[in-house]
């Protein structure tokens, strides 16, 4: 028969402090208050990254581009409907390039690219 005083009590788990590296890198990745996955903006200028212009590999554009934000992954598209990952480019780029509160909603990317035109009924137009 066990008596009361030889059971050990079950120990706590400590609060976390803070510093658990699973929630800083959520909290780094997720800024806090934007759920938002994807946002896109037109850019009707250059685009120049490490000073060097962007330029569509498809139809040879150089300017007038839109910009999507779909998370972390910053992705340029040309007119002509051709989309490539810009690796180079940040969130904090993007929200830089677009300014507060400036840019567009989308449920997705096809109505984001509709709604610009930038679905490939415009390829070969500048609209600035």
């Amino acid at each position: 028969m066990l008596s009361e005083d030889l059971q050990t009590p079950r120990t706590a788990q400590p609060a976390t402090t803070g510093d658990d590296p699973l929630l800083r890198l959520q909290q780094e990745t997720q800024p806090a208050g934007d759920n938002t996955g994807l946002r896109a903006t037109t850019h009707p200028e250059e685009i120049r990254i490490t000073g060097i212009a962007v330029m569509c590999p498809q139809c040879g554009a150089r300017r007038d581009w839109m910009v999507i934000c779909d998370r972390n992954e910053i992705s340029i598209r040309c007119r002509c409907a051709h989309q490539w990952v810009e690796r180079e480019l940040t969130r904090a780029d993007y929200m830089a390039m677009i300014g507060e509160g400036i840019g567009q909603d989308y449920p997705s990317l096809e109505a984001a690219a509709q709604a610009a035109g930038y679905d490939g009924a415009l390829a070969g137009a500048y609209l600035s």
